[in-house]
């Protein structure tokens, strides 16, 4: 019988201790995803960033290089294809988001 009425006792004073915990839980999880954002998700996004305005920023006469590696010359430009002389009449037509990057002008 004394053992019901202890169980009975402690069972209210363990509820008003533990009101704050619940917030406490979450600080680390908090921690966790602001960590993984500036880590990873952050500098993903500058980068996307940077090659979109690269893309932008692509005109005729300029030495690109693909994302499979072909170096060439941009000779035609549509929204969506780019048109690059790999050697001398030799066209062809890539994707423009595949375009790594500007290698530089082409001298006239």
């Amino acid at each position: 019988m004394d053992f019901l009425a202890y169980a009975m006792g402690t069972g209210g004073q363990g509820g008003t201790g533990g009101e704050g915990s619940g917030f406490s839980a979450f600080i680390p999880l908090i921690l966790m995803f602001a960590i993984f954002y500036f880590l990873l998700i952050r500098p993903q996004q500058k980068k996307a960033k940077a090659h979109k305005q690269l893309l932008a920023s692509i005109k005729k006469g300029d030495r690109v290089v693909s994302s499979g590696g072909l170096h060439g010359v941009v000779t035609g430009l549509t929204d969506d294809v780019v048109t690059m002389e790999i050697a001398p009449k030799v066209r062809v037509k890539v994707s423009r988001g595949s375009i790594a990057g500007i290698i530089g002008r082409e001298q006239p």
